[in-house]
């Protein structure tokens, strides 16, 4: 049996042939030796994509904002106004609906991510069969065309805060480093769930459902601190409770959201570390997050050179 590259360099053992049909035909790979050229691809992709979403449309990149600015409008009134969530007046409440407006925004890049490329490859299917080209441009031209669409929508979020009331602090430099774990998440599940489609198309509305459970399963209405006051602190607290109260924080995008509210918004919240118990408990959300960036790359990778065929 005939031996192949890797994308690593490692021999790979050539595809078994199919009674009747031969060998698979290997098609592009996920990567190629060109950084510079995948980059220029895939940034330009995004770019068209920006383009055509908003072409004929009267408001144009305008929508783009208002999107979370509805969401947010209809959270606040509902939740905040007719519930009361985040209106017990404590101090990790202060400045709630900057809380709220910005983890909302930060959500909408995690669901446009995710959400946008579950079918990328599939409704790519033409350009898939016809040209060559690295498959990874694919499914990274969505993150980056909802990244486009968040940097946007934070400029609205500090706007909000700065009317709101909250101070410019030194914490606000630890932005990149928030926005980068929420990306690497991001494209990680994005290659994914991209890959699995391609062969089970019932992957869209799983997805669709998990989607709102992790909604729920963050701090994005109810804050963490009300979370782990009803988990952690007397009469509660049992094995279960503290059990349930980590797989919460297991979830990146909870840490994610806690940490941009301490950091962005006030420093009354509990930050990431706070919430986890030490710095060492912030390895359980980093280390799911990079499980999943090298889980997706490597089903992406496996599944990249016969997409064509499976379509």
């Amino acid at each position: 049996m005939s031996a192949e590259a890797s994308p690593f360099g490692e021999p790979v053992a050539a595809p078994a042939p199919l009674p009747g049909l031969g060998r698979p035909i290997r098609g592009p790979r996920a990567l190629n030796d060109d950084w510079r050229r995948f980059w220029h691809l895939t940034y330009n992709m995004a770019r068209n994509e920006f383009k055509l979403k908003f072409f004929g449309s009267v408001l144009g990149y305008l929508w783009q904002v208002m999107k979370p600015l509805l969401l947010f409008g209809v959270t606040y009134v509902f939740f905040v106004l007719v519930v009361k969530v985040g209106a017990g007046h404590k101090p990790s409440e202060a400045f709630y609906g900057v809380q709220l407006l910005g983890s909302i925004v930060l959500f909408t890049f995690f669901q446009e991510a995710t959400g946008g490329a579950v079918r990328c490859v599939v409704d790519r299917e033409n350009l898939v069969r016809k040209i060559q080209f690295p498959r990874l441009a694919i499914p990274l031209s969505l993150v980056l065309l909802a990244f486009f669409n968040l940097t946007m929508n934070l400029v609205v979020v500090l706007a909000f805060a700065l009317i709101s009331g909250v101070q410019p602090m030194l914490s606000w430099l630890e932005l990149p480093l928030i926005l980068v774990i929420l990306v690497l998440f991001s494209t990680g599940l994005s290659m994914l769930l991209s890959a699995l489609f391609v062969r089970a198309r019932d992957i869209q509305p799983i997805w669709e459902v998990l989607l709102q459970v992790i909604f729920y399963g963050s701090p994005v209405i109810i804050p963490l601190e009300s979370v782990r006051e009803k988990l952690l602190q007397p009469p509660h607290g049992s094995q279960f409770d503290k059990i349930l109260y980590h797989i919460y924080m297991a979830n990146p995008m909870a840490t994610v959201l806690q940490q941009f509210r301490h950091a962005m918004v006030t420093h009354a919240t509990l930050s990431a570390r706070e919430a986890l118990g030490s710095w060492a408990g912030l390895l359980l959300p980093l280390g799911v997050t990079a499980a999943i960036f090298v889980l997706g790359f490597w089903v992406f990778n496996r599944s990249a050179p016969y997409v064509a065929e499976n379509l």
